[in-house]
């Protein structure tokens, strides 16, 4: 079997040279995780499961480039793993250039990678779905690489990766269903953006759901036009942002500028020395202002959503808990709002 998914996976290769690994696996129908374990023994290292102890000692590599995507939007950041600290299955990333939000119990497969030479650490789901990948950039310590891939590669390189499907949508409640009402006033009394995920769950609410039953004036939907248009004003105004993008076992941040703004067929992209973005457009079905009360004031977000009602990325003002939000940040976004469609 495979040795059959080998050949079929080197003659798309053949066929088409650029092509990505996550398209290539969904033409052969299997997930991402299988392609590259095809790879084992061959250039790819399957790892132990002590990904915890790995991520912490990612550091010593250097700079690395950090990756977290979804189907529709890719986030890459530049920087060094610091401050890798884990309470239980949860872990948190905090620095300047390596923010992440790391959800273990939804990682499963590990694999040293090596792509014709690029060499990253991949991690993928139950399912076989990316996670998180870590490539090395030029200033990378390769030999450190190397003996943190022998130091957590498998006793067992021949283990087969057994995927299992995940179906992780949300069937949503009929809005006639939601107490409205207490649902208005929980989000009014907000004090934290992060207490937003609870009260969703606490009214059985989808998120996208929670974008049209909102109480007046805090929430609104956009176009993907003024989307890109806040993108562009910030750009221009030198005004840093935060970039929140997740899969299901990651959420990466970047916080600071964006400058370098290109579209390319369907993917808008912010192509920066430290920070790339890349969200497919054609996978886009609402696009929302969202306004959510803290203790330091109102916080601001401009939040994508894809056809499943799932978040592709979000994005606010640069700030910090005591700080109010960047009043550029705000203007950036009334500015457009104010220019007819």
């Amino acid at each position: 079997m495979k040795n059959v998914l080998i050949e079929k996976w080197n003659r798309i290769k053949r066929e088409n040279p650029q092509i990505r690994i996550r398209e290539a696996a969904r033409q052969l129908d299997v997930s991402e995780a299988e392609l590259v374990a095809t790879g084992t023994g061959s250039g790819n290292t399957l790892l132990n499961n002590d990904f915890k102890s790995l991520l912490k000692e990612v550091e010593k590599i250097g700079q690395v480039m950090a990756l977290t995507r979804n189907d529709y939007c890719v986030h890459e950041r530049k920087g060094v793993y610091n401050k890798v600290a884990f309470n239980g299955e949860v872990g948190l990333a905090v620095n300047p250039d390596i923010d992440l939000r790391l959800f273990m119990s939804n990682w499963k497969f590990g694999f040293a990678v090596n792509e014709n030479g690029r060499l990253s650490f991949q991690f993928f789901d139950k399912s076989g779905e990316a996670v998180h990948k870590i490539y090395l950039t030029e200033s990378s310590d390769k030999e450190v690489y190397e003996g943190l891939k022998e130091k957590y590669k498998a006793a067992n390189q021949d283990l087969p990766v057994d995927v299992e499907a995940w179906d992780d949508r949300q069937e949503e409640k009929q809005d006639s269903d939601i107490d409205s009402t207490h649902f208005g006033e929980a989000w009014k009394a907000l004090q934290d953006t992060h207490h937003f995920h609870g009260m969703l769950k606490s009214f059985g609410v989808s998120r996208l759901q929670a974008m049209r039953l909102a109480p007046a004036g805090f929430t609104e939907p956009l176009d993907t036009g003024i989307l890109k248009r806040v993108l562009e004003s910030v750009a221009a105004q030198d005004v840093e942002i935060m970039v929140f993008t997740g899969s299901r076992g990651c959420i990466q941040i970047h916080t600071g500028l964006v400058k370098n703004l290109v579209q390319t067929g369907p993917w808008f992209n912010v192509l920066d020395p430290q920070f790339n973005m890349h969200l497919r457009e054609d996978g886009i079905a609402a696009v929302w202002l969202v306004k959510k009360p803290t203790k330091d004031g109102i916080v601001t977000s401009i939040e994508i959503f894809d056809n499943d009602g799932g978040i592709i990325v979000q994005f606010f003002g640069k700030r910090k808990p005591g700080i109010p939000e960047s009043e550029a940040w705000r203007s950036a976004i009334n500015q457009n709002l104010a220019i007819p469609q």
